[in-house]
């Protein structure tokens, strides 16, 4: 990757991010969006103007346009800790324990920020939420960058270099792609898990592993790349040549390091905030691992909502939740024969989330899944779709980001 590569990505990314930023403000500023919300069937309750009272860490008035929703964990587990005393706790109906909701969110991005705010507190930034706050979004952003970098790096071999630049582009547009800047994992999860891809193809094993690692610990699809680490590992196989003298102890090592997001997600798993992690996801956010039967219950009820109860507010974001887990899926089973490793991994984003026994949030889950960005740039050759696609997607965004600046839902 060339210095050339490098600089006109990180403008283009640092222009999206003020623009971005800005924008969430104008929109804020000059419109007001009727609340409440029913985009889902419990979001009436909880998008009406006094929702959010008593939940300090959405309150914070510095950022707060990019705080909303579970950004009040990550700002909330970054200053108070996972046993935060602020934290809402729900009662566990099966053991009739309380349980503090902080458990349900991953440790890395939260620590991650906690390390960023520091500095800012040093700098003058007093106010813990605030220091919190910036640094969630400052994470977040740097973590985009990256990801951003890595996305063009695994395409550039089997793409011109303007068809790569159009893959990071389209990432920047997508409808949800607003989440790369707001206190959410989305941003530095694709810096961890596309960084692992690309270290992976340049066969850089270690730094492949450590980062998948880390993607581990910041968000559960992160164990999803052991899938395409063990694919590269065993493409280093010449399958019909004799088999003996390629398993040398360097081929091995490999296959090790490619299991390492899988030991990562076994250790925390089995840790008290795992545990804790477990027992929410499943009395509390009703998902978990391919619930393939509680899926299309939530699926078929989320249908019936858009259809009968919902309204308009319901059935725009079902079609966009629907609209971008197809793309997703398209994208994933067209770049089998080109990358099968990250084919495999997209195709398994797509898969472990349609299917987590609930059918919210897809379109923002549909964002850590490459082979999006890849197909679209694709199609994007076309010069009119690359127009109509653009138009298109950029006032989705517009539309996403300015709800989620208002606290209304969309994933």
């Amino acid at each position: 990757m060339t210095k050339t590569v490098v600089y006109n990505i990180t403008l283009l990314w640092l222009a999206w991010l003020v623009i971005l930023l800005g924008f969430q403000w104008i929109v804020t500023t000059r419109l007001e969006i009727q609340h409440p919300d029913l985009a889902v069937s419990w979001t009436k309750s909880q998008t009406r103007p006094s929702s959010n009272e008593g939940k300090i860490y959405l309150l914070e008035p510095f950022m707060n346009r990019q705080v909303a929703w579970d950004s009040e964990y990550y700002v909330g587990i970054a200053v108070g800790g996972y046993d935060d005393p602020e934290a809402g706790t729900v009662v566990n109906p099966n053991t009739g324990n309380a349980v503090i909701k902080n458990y349900s969110f991953f440790p890395f991005y939260p620590y991650v920020i906690r390390v960023f705010a520091l500095p800012l507190r040093l700098l003058g930034l007093e106010n813990p939420l605030a220091a919190a706050s910036f640094a969630g979004v400052i994470v977040s952003a740097l973590g985009t960058l990256g990801g951003l970098l890595a996305l063009w790096d695994m395409t550039r071999p089997y793409f011109e270099a303007e068809d790569a630049y159009r893959a990071v582009f389209y990432a920047l547009i997508f409808p949800t792609a607003f989440f790369f800047a707001m206190v959410y994992t989305e941003g530095l999860f694709i810096g961890l898990a596309f960084g692992a891809l690309a270290f992976s193809k340049r066969g850089h094993w270690v730094w492949a592993s450590i980062l998948a690692l880390l993607a581990v610990w910041t968000r559960a699809h992160g164990a999803l790349l052991a899938l395409p680490l063990l694919l590269f590992w065993l493409m280093q196989i010449k399958w019909r040549e004799p088999l003996k003298p390629q398993m040398t102890w360097k081929w091995l090592l490999r296959g090790v390091l490619a299991l390492l997001p899988l030991a990562g997600y076994v250790l925390w798993r089995n840790s008290t905030l795992g545990q804790g992690w477990a027992e929410l996801q499943e009395f509390h956010f009703g998902r978990g691992l391919m619930s393939i039967g509680s899926s299309i219950e939530a699926w078929k009820q989320a249908f019936d909502y858009a259809r009968y109860t919902g309204g308009s507010h319901a059935q725009i974001y079902l079609a966009i939740e629907v609209g971008s887990v197809l793309l997703a899926f398209i994208a994933s089973l067209w770049l089998v024969r080109l990358d099968p490793a990250v084919a495999l991994y997209s195709l398994a984003v797509v898969l472990f989330s349609v299917f987590s026994g609930s059918a919210g949030s897809m379109a923002r889950y549909m964002l850590i899944a490459p082979a999006l960005y890849i197909f679209l740039a694709q199609l994007g050759k076309n010069k009119t779709f690359d127009r109509a696609w653009t138009v298109f997607s950029i006032l989705l965004l517009g539309m996403e980001a300015s709800l989620f600046a208002a606290e209304m839902w969309v994933g």
